[in-house]
């Protein structure tokens, strides 16, 4: 069994600021912009009274966001307007799927989605970002790989998601589903939310935001691919905008993939 550390959601470059990390410690993964007429609208998400537009207005004011790409998609209930038959699913593609597939990431291996999030407080019927709080990286939910759709007629079948409604190439096009239960904790599902908890930030203490803590499986040689540790003194940093990291497949990456996972 493989972890991948996959990242999602808002962040400097895509939406230009940090998810929030709410009130109640809800890590609320924001989709990143994407203007497909095809894609969701932000005011048709929702988490409890609120739309995604109107926490995005409290956070940016005066932003213009409207679409979406909603992935991972593992969020029961986000969806304003029930969609019918909607199943969890993440999807990759192009030069990111292609460093799956060589990694060889298979079922059973197990995602673990981590993003930029920052602390928010309540203010004026909305949320705002709580001031002197840094951006942290946090892991803010997980999916064991159950099923692997490769075909445009199995991705079709999720109408909803935007690996089935974009038009991407169809031979570097993926939808990850999740297993029914989480084969080393057999008493979760096999796909979930993370809420805000201390082992599950990424980021070093008082340190750069993508630098992480040190773990021996973290580091360069126990990662699949040409990876080079480039932070300045203690931490590890992994520089560019890449999407996926592939541990090597060990038992010490298991048991802290296990122990996130556990409420």
């Amino acid at each position: 069994m493989k972890i991948i550390l996959s990242r999602k959601g808002f962040d400097s470059s895509s939406g230009g600021c940090p998810s929030p990390i709410l009130p109640d410690g809800t890590l609320l993964s924001l989709p990143i912009p994407e203007d497909n007429k095809k894609n969701v609208n932000y005011c048709d998400l929702r988490y409890g009274k609120y739309t995604y537009k109107k926490i995005l207005d409290g956070l940016i004011p005066n932003n213009d966001f409207k679409k979406c790409h909603l992935d991972p998609d593992i969020r029961k209930d986000v969806h304003k307007k029930p969609v019918c038959g909607w199943k969890p699913a993440f999807g990759q593609k192009e030069a990111s799927l292609t460093y799956l597939r060589n990694a060889e990431v298979e079922i059973e291996d197990i995602f673990l989605f981590f993003g930029l999030f920052r602390k928010t407080e309540y203010f004026n019927a909305s949320i705002r970002f709580t001031r002197g709080e840094r951006p942290v990286q946090i892991i803010f939910g997980y999916l064991q790989i159950g099923e692997i759709l490769e075909t445009a007629e199995e991705i079709a079948k999720y109408y909803w998601h935007p690996h089935a409604t974009n038009n991407y190439d169809p031979c570097r096009n993926a939808l990850y589903l999740p297993s029914k239960k989480l084969s080393i904790c057999q008493s979760l599902p096999g796909y979930g939310i993370l809420s805000y908890r201390e082992d599950r930030v990424l980021t070093i203490p008082k340190g750069n935001t993508a630098t992480w803590k040190e773990h021996d499986f973290l580091m360069p040689q126990n990662i699949i691919g040409n990876r080079r540790n480039n932070a300045k003194g203690e931490g590890v940093y992994y520089q560019g905008q890449w999407q996926e990291l592939v541990l090597r497949q060990n038992e010490e990456t298991e048991k802290w993939a296990v122990n996130l996972i556990k409420p």
